[in-house]
């Protein structure tokens, strides 16, 4: 093995070892002699390659936001014969299917969206910023085949959409309230709520 997959491996170990840490503790129950004694890696070679849990933290957010990029843009491509608001409501669901198939990864997207590091903020607000043109790409070539409530703009719309995008998964968790929470019954959970969200409930 030349020094090059030597340096490679010991950065996948960590990388690893580090999603198993965030994904499982909250930001301020980890620390870099809790990873490293758990996971069995040396201090010494976890201060070669990474400076202190800050950077680690990135790495693992970065990771998770190119990952569930990577799957969204994949999975959306095969939604484009779907009716608009069902197209939007898989969209929507494509981020559970991915945490589904990488629950480790839920509490760090869950951490660095909704209770980021308040010193961290700015940096993953920038790591994050190629899934929102992702979300903002998608979001706006559908809004323009669906016809607006007089007074409102696509823009305004989009926004709406992308700020309410995060927050969709425990909005459908509270909607369920104490029904199954299987992929299947969030799918029909998610779908009732957009309807609403979409469409609103009560009469002009």
């Amino acid at each position: 093995m030349t020094q090059k997959e030597r340096q490679e491996r010991s950065r996948a170990e960590i990388l690893q070892a580090a999603l198993e840490e965030f994904g499982s503790r909250d930001y301020d129950q980890v620390n870099m002699e809790g990873i490293c004694a758990r996971h069995g890696i040396s201090k010494g070679l976890m201060y070669h390659y990474y400076a202190g849990k800050d950077e680690l933290f990135l790495l693992c957010v970065q990771d998770t936001f190119a990952q569930l990029r990577e799957y969204v843009e994949a999975e959306a491509q095969k939604l484009e014969n779907t009716e608009a608001p069902e197209r939007i409501k898989r969209y929507f669901m494509l981020r559970e299917y991915f945490f589904h198939a990488h629950p480790q990864r839920t509490r760090i997207f869950e951490t660095a969206i909704l209770r980021p590091p308040a010193h961290l903020q700015s940096q993953i607000q920038e790591l994050r910023e190629p899934l929102r043109r992702l979300n903002e790409a998608f979001l706006g070539e559908i809004t323009r085949s669906m016809p607006l409530r007089p007074g409102l703009n696509r823009a305004q719309v989009v926004r709406y959409l992308e700020s309410a995008e995060p927050f969709f998964r425990n909005i459908v968790l509270h909607y369920q309230a104490e029904a199954p929470q299987d992929l299947h019954a969030m799918l029909q959970a998610a779908g009732e709520v957009l309807d609403l969200a979409l469409f609103g409930v009560f009469l002009p």
